[in-house]
């Protein structure tokens, strides 16, 4: 289809009136629904079908808006991000490294519970990815997490250079430890963990948060949670 486009002026004149068809939906609509639909199946196990239907539109309105099915995942796992993760951005401007990983913490409990339909993480469940066809898109969503990782890998030493974490922390083994709990909070909520008990692991990850000499260090901040 795509070579007939470009090269038979018939078909392109055809394929144009098409794309002009189908770009009157609401992309922005469109996508918010897509996001929905990859989240809760991941990306190996939405199909095309999945897609038209969620967007409310046919193959080629999707193809001519979005690309093909990894590209429009690669900009669901944005708008995801813009959408949905946010807190992580605001928590790493938050004064202690505590009220950091609390709000990262409790918020990942939040966002992973918030829609009874499609519960977990996006990101987590779009890694379930097995066929070979897939790698690209494991490999993306593996740089999405060392990203973030590594944001707040920074944040923690930030935290340790100011006083605020003690000599001894480890600021790239902090950073992992509350990646792998919010990992495996996505994981349990997928499985049909509820908030209250999410929230438990969080507190549980955050009684032996680690004390610096700066008086602030050591208060814990109820105001950094999603409620």
């Amino acid at each position: 289809m795509a070579c007939q486009v470009i090269y038979n002026g018939h078909y392109e004149k055809v394929w144009i009136e098409l794309m002009g068809r189908h770009r009157e939906f609401d992309t922005d609509q469109a996508l918010d629904a897509i996001v929905s639909v990859f989240w809760r199946k991941g990306f190996e196990g939405t199909s095309y079908a999945d897609l038209t239907s969620a967007a409310g539109v046919e193959r080629p309105g999707l193809y001519s808006a979005f690309g093909n099915k990894e590209e429009l995942f690669r900009k669901a796992m944005v708008r995801y991000y813009e959408r949905h993760m946010n807190f992580v951005t605001e928590a790493l401007q938050l004064p202690t490294a505590r009220e950091v990983a609390e709000r990262i913490l409790y918020g990942t409990a939040d966002v992973n519970t918030r829609y009874p339909d499609h519960t977990g993480c996006l990101h987590i469940n779009g890694a379930i990815a097995g066929s070979d066809e897939c790698e690209s898109v494991r490999k993306a969503l593996i740089d999405v997490r060392a990203g973030g990782e590594a944001q707040i890998r920074e944040r923690f030493e930030r935290a340790k250079r100011e006083g605020d974490l003690p000599e001894n922390a480890n600021p790239d083994v902090l950073a992992t430890f509350i990646m792998a709990v919010t990992h495996g909070m996505a994981v349990q909520a997928k499985a049909g963990f509820s908030r209250d008990k999410l929230e438990a692991v969080a507190e549980q990850a955050l009684s032996t948060w680690p004390r610096g000499r700066s008086k602030r260090s050591g208060k814990p901040s109820k105001s950094s949670r999603q409620k």
